[in-house]
């Protein structure tokens, strides 16, 4: 019995791919988004408000600015009184100190100065000294006081009233008695027994403190919810400057609660995830050739997670606008490698991402959803660079009049209108000009082809094509000739008509290897004459690999490859297959011999081709070109690869082929059309008649 396992089966590993690449793209969308409610928009006192009407979302206070805050508080610690110990014990032990070191008495002076200094000594101590540094930043202000405490008793005192250790050493010397006796006492060195006795209280003077700055009201007023704050086109005035800063203030405080920010994430991972799995099931049910491509989806997948990155990032810079973005970029890209349906869905579901980062997201998503729409309207073939200039001016204009609208929707005079907008659209349309070279960035990434690549590869002076021409100029006459026909097909039936014709004039350039053993290139000898069927047969098949070969060796793109590979399909080289069948009619036979290695045509530019390719090709072997002739060969050929199940695999309708059966009949009767004789002039005909008679 055999197990499942999940990591061997292709359809569930293709899936799991799918599955991670959604939670990839969820994941780093949210990342880069606001983690919080933050309002990102830049306001200047005195200037329009060039946002949509801004009403109040919830109730919040009129914050005071910051300098009528630190008024106040200036105001306010003009009474503010610090705290500071009264440490008696220092003037014991200083006194003491002197008193012992000096006992013997003062040298030069009589013993009552140790008395006297002694006293002095205490008074200064019951003044009160700080240390310097502090004494210096209050003494600043002179009216400043200190709140002394002297056991449980605080005291008031000026600080004109208290001595630093410098200045206690000055106020001894002004004694009349010390003065007189300076000279003597500087060599004491009295300010060694000079040292602070007041400690700063810090416990108590930051109460103190902020006691008296929870005091300030830090709001002058409320707003209350859903009250009008300012209108688009409206002057800033400095009361609305101050009511849309104190909204700001109030969401910063808000978004340091923590819980509210684990809501507003989850609610992110919510809204992007429902986004990206609506987008996800389209592709799934109404694009699975796009959704069983890796490359396709990891492309539209990647755009958006990059302008929703981008998106991000311009919303934390207030000074830049994000219309300089060119969003329109994303559905041309889309609708040049893939489909206009795609593109929109891709474009909408990302501009719906990036307006939820937005304050006012209804503009932006009208504006960008319109303009998305024009570029997918003005751009549906890209086969010349022209055309993306032109592109450009209408996805601008168009996004300059649908803002222009808004504005005079919600303005009374032009005069209030922001025109710094109308700057960020044109940057943006000129910004949009670099869509070209990244298309050929996004071609090389994701491995696309567009149609400007398939135009550049159509031209004939390519060096592949020149050397068909050279080397074998029947099978490059004959590429051409099936490249129109294949072409009109395409148009007729509604396929991709460059592409077709590009991959027609490839579809034979493995046969510049051996060119005379194809009939077109041949004049008169048959080199396989000289060869057994099967190596004929061989030979011939062998302009399938040859022409793979050739085109990895000049890069050619993987779309233009598949044409060479199945403008055969898995048939028969039904000549010499036939022919070693009638002379061995007893023999078995091994069908790979003279089978093409494929595979069957898988779209409906390759069933193009290969009923333009067989058709064109017999009709060579015609004996005359009549109506009837032309319609029974390509009823004939075509209804034999229908019987066969070429086209099983491929998405082409009995409507389409019958388009095509028609297209290739008016096609090949035009190609091959009987010439008509001209009549000579009477008067010539005689003359010539009388010249042979004579």
């Amino acid at each position: 019995m055999s197990t499942f396992n999940i990591k061997n089966d292709p359809y569930w590993r293709r899936m799991l791919l799918k599955i991670g690449l959604v939670i990839a793209s969820v994941g780093l969308i949210v990342w880069s988004m606001p983690r919080d409610s933050r309002t990102y928009f830049h306001v200047e006192q005195g200037k329009p408000w060039k946002y949509a009407e801004f009403t109040a979302p919830y109730d919040f206070p009129i914050y005071k600015s910051e300098t009528a805050i630190k008024a106040e508080r200036d105001s306010v610690m003009r009474e503010y009184e610090p705290y500071y110990k009264c440490k008696k014990e220092t003037a014991e032990q200083m006194v003491h100190k002197f008193m012992y070191d000096y006992a013997q008495g003062i040298p030069g002076l009589p013993a009552d100065y140790l008395f006297i200094i002694s006293n002095r000594l205490r008074s200064l101590y019951d003044q009160g000294i700080m240390e310097q540094k502090e004494y210096s930043e209050l003494r600043s202000d002179t009216s400043k006081t200190i709140r002394v405490v002297n056991d449980k008793q605080a005291t008031s005192i000026s600080i004109q009233e208290v001595y630093s250790p410098k200045s206690a050493y000055e106020q001894l010397f002004l004694d009349p008695k010390l003065s007189s006796q300076s000279n003597i006492l500087k060599r004491c060195n009295l300010n060694d027994y000079i040292v602070p006795n007041l400690v700063y209280d810090r416990e108590r003077s930051e109460s103190s403190r902020d006691e008296l700055l929870s005091g300030i009201a830090l709001a002058s007023g409320l707003v209350q919810k859903g009250q009008k704050i300012v209108d688009r086109g409206e002057i800033v005035t400095e009361k609305t400057y101050h009511i849309i800063e104190s909204f700001k203030q109030e969401n910063e405080r808000r978004n340091e609660d923590i819980t509210q920010n684990q809501m507003s994430l989850t609610g992110q991972i919510l809204y992007v995830a429902i986004l990206m799995i609506c987008f996800t099931v389209y592709l799934s049910l109404y694009r699975i050739d796009y959704f069983d491509k890796p490359r396709s989806i990891l492309m539209v997948y990647a755009l958006i997670v990059l302008f929703a990155l981008a998106t991000a990032l311009f919303m934390r810079n207030t000074f830049i606008h994000v219309y300089i973005l060119p969003y329109a970029m994303v559905p041309i890209f889309i609708r040049v490698f893939m489909d206009s349906r795609t593109a929109f869905m891709t474009h909408f579901t990302m501009i719906l991402i990036c307006a939820v980062m937005l304050q006012h997201p209804f503009e932006f998503i009208a504006v960008e959803t319109i303009a998305g729409l024009v570029a997918i309207s003005s751009l549906r073939e890209l086969s010349q660079r022209s055309q993306l200039f032109k592109t450009a001016l209408i996805v601008t204009a168009v996004a300059m009049g649908v803002n222009m609208a808004f504005d005079w929707m919600h303005t009374d005079a032009l005069s209030q209108i922001d025109y710094s907008a109308y700057n960020y659209l044109g940057a943006n349309g000129i910004t949009m000009l670099f869509a070209y070279p990244l298309l050929y960035l996004i071609e090389k990434a994701f491995g696309f082809t567009s149609d400007i690549t398939l135009i550049e590869l159509s031209n004939t002076n390519n060096e592949l094509l020149r050397k068909m021409s050279e080397v074998a100029p029947g099978t490059f006459n004959h590429s051409i000739q099936v490249a129109n026909l294949a072409g009109e097909i395409a148009n007729k039936i509604g396929a991709k008509a460059q592409l077709v014709r590009t991959g027609a004039l490839y579809h034979d350039i493995g046969k510049i290897s051996n060119p005379i053993y194809y009939t077109e290139n041949q004049s008169g000898i048959d080199p396989h004459e000289m060869l057994t069927d099967i190596e004929s047969a061989q030979i011939i098949i062998s302009h399938v690999t040859e022409g793979l070969k050739m085109a990895d060796k000049y890069n050619l793109p993987k779309v233009i490859r598949e044409f060479i590979s199945t403008h055969h399909g898995q048939g028969k080289a039904k000549f010499f297959y036939i022919r070693y069948n009638n002379e061995h009619p007893d023999e078995p036979v091994d069908d790979l011999l003279f089978t093409y290695p494929g595979p069957n045509p898988f779209t409906r530019e390759h069933a193009c081709l290969m009923m333009a390719d067989s058709v064109e090709a017999a009709s060579r072997s015609l004996p005359d070109y009549t109506e009837q002739s032309i319609r029974q060969l390509v009823e004939r050929i075509i209804d034999s690869q229908v019987a066969e199940g070429y086209f099983r695999e491929c998405p082409i309708t009995f409507r389409d082929i019958q388009y095509a059966k028609t297209v290739l009949i008016e096609k090949l009767k035009t190609i091959y059309h009987t010439r008509i004789s001209y009549p000579s002039e009477k008067k010539e005909a005689d003359v010539e008649k009388k010249g042979e008679t004579e």
